[in-house]
């Protein structure tokens, strides 16, 4: 009995630590084959595939954020995005004053326009 309790501890916190990793989570989405990158131009978001997203195109359908447990300049935000043509994929940034980018408010203003699909504390490992 102690060795089922055990193989049964052992497997939930395999799941637990699943989703604990930035890495985990792009992993997650690549075998999904949900991982198209969204990036930030001046003209509005782009996964490579020769189209432009604004806003109203896009909504946010799930967020991870991750603490760099000794260093705060480790943190990260993770949206998944799925776009009004189905592409779905994601945009990754630096957390709070760590961000950065060549146009700053130009994407922290795009990526807050961007509605949000439910919330946060929904979030399941389902991705």
């Amino acid at each position: 009995m102690d060795f089922v309790f055990i193989r049964i501890k052992q497997f939930i916190m395999i799941q637990q630590e699943d989703l604990t990793t930035l890495s985990s989570i792009l992993e997650k989405l690549r075998l999904k084959k949900i991982d198209n990158e969204f990036r930030w131009t001046a003209e509005g978001f782009t996964a490579g595939k020769g189209k432009l997203y604004q806003p109203e195109d896009l909504k946010i359908v799930k967020t991870f954020r991750f603490e760099g447990s000794s260093d705060p300049s480790d943190s990260s935000i993770l949206y998944v995005i799925e776009a009004h043509d189905g592409l779905v994929g994601y945009s990754l940034d630096a957390y709070g004053a760590y961000s950065n980018h060549d146009d700053e408010e130009g994407y922290n203003n795009f990526i807050r326009r961007i509605p949000v699909e439910g919330r946060e504390d929904q979030i399941s490992a389902d991705i």
